[in-house]
């Protein structure tokens, strides 16, 4: 077998200026040396990853990698920069990079081995070595492991990288280290913590941040045991050891495997790039918690949820805060507002004057059908503030905020406070809890603090601050932004079509599309919408089904731009962007954001622009050309979504046109079909 590196895959003199050129010029020695297939196909796949959470780490060390169908066997390529490459670390560009290629379906022994390495960046003197290397040879028997580092070994960076066994007994080998460190006649224990570790491709982040972990734990004087759960599988900590600890850290990017295993104790939750920048702090803060008592349930929020992580800005954390809120409420906006929709498609508008089914129910009669799905509508809406402001104060307090968060958003809906009355009585729900939890409390009350203590003491601050201060006046400028809404005509309804456009195609599903989204449905969360209302959530899902569109379109009429695999994600995106789902063109967008997005915004603007101009109504917040019988102006409003479908794929073709043919690519009109480097759209594929 082959080995995973050679001098051959070693750049000491690495010239690029960017993460996307440095990449490339690593993958072309993988191309060179047979083990990468497609260049693009493959860059597209890193590329992808790197959309995901930039691969740049403290101490100037840039690891961008993937898993690909176009890798042919585990390999790493390695660069040294003298300038440095911005892979988005926090501390600066990166001098080291190391390209980590595994192919779809590598096994678990050449993965585990790519693991390994990974723990071997944490050592100072492993990175210490590389920057002072002389020879390519050198560097890449350094990176096997036939060589030390010449500053000598300690017992940090004693096992080589290439032992296959390292990344799978990481857990257990820790766990044994740890209980003999503490010795049979120690008088007091030491503080204990159980912490698992995964990113979307197990393969470098995972075990980083298990590395670092450990690091830091010892260093702290804390009994810390990781369960790393990577690409090669994972090795399940003992009940026992799990059942013994104190706390616990996840540091993840994707769901925890066996998560119910943890439930029941102090949790400290973040991204994996935290386990790796900043591991002292979370044992501190988790320390902190089983301190206060604070008790996690077995369903802690996911990286999206999170109530954000030290060291991060107010603006992060409430953006995150406010997207765990709307990311539970968007499946009652959609199934009550598409019940509502169907009840007037089939009764008429009149339906919402019909009386309640429980009192009269034909079921021979349509009408009768019509009000039954209007009502079930009308009641879904009436979750939407509630669940709003409950899901705000979950992402910010945890499990703790949901009581306080629904009972104010239920107070926003029964004074009339609307979305805004929910947005602040979720936040208010949220910094209240977490107030609570930071006072000391006596050990004899702890256990009942999550189920009672906390619960009553915050609902009724909140109650007392929505119906008594802060409701009145959130109930008036609700009711003020309403009244402007309902007296939008003219230029002022095509510029906010043209603005609503704009953040519908920025970030493609993202938290602008959100805010974009979250502000239309809000005017339609009603039994009865206005005219305006309805002609903004026209606008908005109209430019929503833009982008996915016309990449299908630039990849059907110009299929000489795009790769294979482009273009087989381009008929995949017909079906997307007619189902108003923007995340179809994500891809595209990840593998070439600077002409991609540019040009959907520039098709989504004018496609809500005209859909305000020629009046398109929507009751529906979602659905596609599905709910098109439902739509004001149903045909103006399909030549609304076909003008910005045909601009923006224009723009594609003509931008992606514009490129230089990189060295070995082939020309315009080549047999090969590529008339320019592209990247592909596949994502990788996650563990």
């Amino acid at each position: 077998m082959s080995e995973m590196i050679t001098a051959d895959l070693v750049d000491l003199d690495l010239s690029a200026d960017t993460k996307e050129a440095a990449a490339r010029a690593l993958a072309e020695r993988m191309v060179a040396q047979g083990r990468v297939t497609d260049l693009d196909g493959f860059l597209a796949d890193v590329a992808a990853r790197e959309a995901q959470m930039p691969t740049g780490l403290d101490g100037g060390i840039g690891i961008p990698h993937c898993r690909s169908e176009y890798v042919t066997e585990p390999s790493l390529a390695f660069g040294r920069s003298a300038e440095g490459v911005d892979f988005g670390a926090p501390d600066g560009p990166a001098d080291l990079i190391f390209l980590i290629a595994a192919p779809a379906g590598a096994d678990d022994a050449h993965l585990t081995i790519l693991s390994a390495l990974a723990r071997q960046l944490m050592n100072a003197e492993f990175t210490s070595a590389l920057r002072s290397v002389g020879d390519a040879e050198s560097a890449a028997a350094l990176i096997r492991g036939d060589e030390a580092p010449a500053a000598g070994t300690s017992e940090d960076s004693a096992a080589a990288p290439t032992a296959a066994s390292a990344g799978a007994a990481a857990g257990s080998s820790t766990a044994a280290a740890s209980t003999a460190d503490k010795g049979v006649g120690a008088e007091e224990q030491p503080f204990r913590i159980v912490a698992v570790t995964s990113c979307p491709t197990g393969i470098a982040h995972t075990y980083m941040a298990a590395e670092a972990l450990e690091n830091a734990g010892r260093e702290a004087g804390v009994d810390l045991v990781v369960e790393p759960q990577g690409s090669a599988g994972f090795t399940r900590l003992d009940p026992a050891v799990i059942a013994a600890a104190d706390a616990v850290i996840f540091a993840h990017d994707v769901p925890v495997r066996e998560k119910a295993r943890f439930a029941g104790k102090p949790t400290v939750d973040v991204g994996v790039k935290a386990g790796i920048n900043r591991p002292a702090e979370l044992i501190t803060e988790v320390r902190g918690k089983a301190e206060r008592g604070e008790i996690s349930g077995g369903s802690a929020p996911t990286p999206v949820e999170r109530g954000g992580e030290p060291g991060e800005g107010y603006g992060t954390m409430l953006r995150k805060w406010l997207m765990s809120g709307v990311s539970y409420m968007v499946p009652f906006v959609a199934a009550g507002g598409l019940l509502i929709a169907l009840g007037f498609a089939i009764g008429g508008y009149t339906i919402n004057k019909a009386p309640s089914v429980m009192d009269h129910f034909v079921w021979t009669q349509g009408d009768s059908w019509a009000a039954l799905l209007f009502q079930i509508g009308v009641v879904s809406f009436g979750f939407l503030v509630p669940v709003l402001a409950g899901y705000i104060a979950y992402g910010m307090a945890d499990r703790p905020g949901l009581v306080p968060g629904f009972v104010g958003g239920m107070i926003a809906s029964t004074i009339n406070a609307g979305f805004l009355g929910g947005l602040a009585a979720g936040l208010i729900a949220g910094g209240v809890v977490l107030a609570i939890q930071r006072v000391k409390i006596p050990k004899a009350v702890r256990g009942i603090m999550p189920v009672v203590v906390i619960p009553l003491i915050s609902t009724v601050i909140v109650g007392f601050l929505m119906f008594v201060v802060i409701g009145k006046p959130i109930a008036s400028a609700q009711k003020g932004m309403t009244d402007w809404l309902n007296g939008l005509s003219g230029s002022n309804a095509i510029l906010l079509g043209a603005l609503l456009g704009l953040m519908m195609c920025f970030d493609l599903g993202g938290p602008v599309n959100k805010v974009a989204y979250t502000f239309a449905t809000a005017g339609i969360a009603v039994s009865n919408p206005s005219d305006s209302a309805m002609k903004i959530m026209a606008a908005v899902m109209a430019a929503g089904m833009v982008p996915p569109l016309a990449m299908a379109l630039a990849t059907t009429v110009r299929g000489k731009l795009f790769t294979e695999t482009e273009r087989e994600n381009g008929k995949a995106a017909w079906v997307l962007g007619a189902s108003f789902i923007s995340e179809g063109a994500i891809p595209f967008a990840a593998a070439d954001p600077l002409r991609v997005i540019p040009s959907s915004m520039v098709g989504g603007a004018i496609t809500g622009a005209l859909s305000m101009a020629f009046g398109a109504t929507l009751r529906a917040p979602h659905g596609g050309i599905f709910v098109v019988p439902l739509i004001g102006s149903p045909f103006l409003y399909l030549i609304a979504i076909a003008v910005g479908m045909s601009v923006t794929a224009g723009l594609v073709v003509v931008l992606k046109g514009m490129r230089k043919p990189a060295a070995g690519a082939a020309a315009p009109g080549a047999p090969e079909d590529i008339s320019a480097p592209t990247a592909d759209a596949k994502q990788p594929i996650a563990a």
